[in-house]
């Protein structure tokens, strides 16, 4: 990383961006492009989960590399200020890389989307009951983290 001083070393705190944001945006090789997409998601024990449709473009390209890269930020919010180059945006982020598995296994499945509900709020159980064929509709994605690294902005709450 460039900027080394605002490197997020502290394992929970990359932990707390992972399990507390809401927004994935996960980037494809598309031959010698990137596709990149936001997604819901849900964070259990180092593995990212999205749902999806059975087809589409991107479960094209995983089919063709499996690899992606993902960016998730946490508590962004622009710092506005009378002078033009006074403005500054305080946040803390993730860049990670992945390898995706598609789960087909039913059991798989609903832990899949359990977890993708409760890391959304889901405050019940009514709210993880899912009907068979509606499982058998979606298309879950497990990313399996390979590699993360955590930043946030000079301006972080509590930083110097």
């Amino acid at each position: 990383m460039r900027r080394f001083r605002q490197e997020i070393t502290d394992r929970k705190i990359i932990e707390e961006i992972l399990s507390g944001s809401e927004i994935c945006r996960l980037g494809f090789i598309d031959g010698q492009r990137a596709y990149v997409l936001p997604f819901n998601y849900g964070y259990h024990d180092n593995c990212i989960y999205i749902h999806c449709a059975h087809e589409g473009k991107k479960l094209d390209l995983l089919r063709k590399n499996n690899e992606v890269c993902f960016e998730i930020e946490h508590g962004v919010r622009m710092v506005k200020d009378s002078r033009a180059c006074g403005w500054e945006t305080t946040f803390r982020s993730v860049v990670g890389y992945g390898i995706v598995e598609i789960i087909t296994d039913p059991g798989s499945k609903r832990f899949a989307l359990d977890v993708l509900m409760k890391h959304n709020g889901a405050g019940n159980e009514t709210d993880l009951d899912y009907p068979p064929e509606k499982i058998d509709l979606v298309t879950i994605l497990k990313i399996r983290i390979t590699e993360v690294t955590g930043k946030q902005s000079r301006n972080w709450p509590g930083e110097d």
